[in-house]
């Protein structure tokens, strides 16, 4: 699932993000989420988010449980 829409996203929430490092190689950075920063419903880049690690990035993918 793309995270491009803020209701699709929570705190605790496994997902693959884009580090601004990364943006241009497109490498995913794995991890759990703690914080949502885009203010908007939808961001057509994803949703930037702070993961428990502290890592900031925005969604590329939502990590689908079994």
């Amino acid at each position: 699932m793309q995270g491009r829409n803020r209701a699709d996203i929570y705190p605790g929430l496994e997902v693959d993000i884009i580090l601004k490092k990364d943006q241009r190689s497109g490498k995913l950075t794995r991890g759990v989420v703690k914080d949502l920063l885009t203010s908007a419903s939808y961001h057509s880049r994803g949703i930037k988010v702070r993961l428990e690690d502290g890592q900031v990035g925005r969604v590329a993918e939502i990590v689908e449980e079994d």
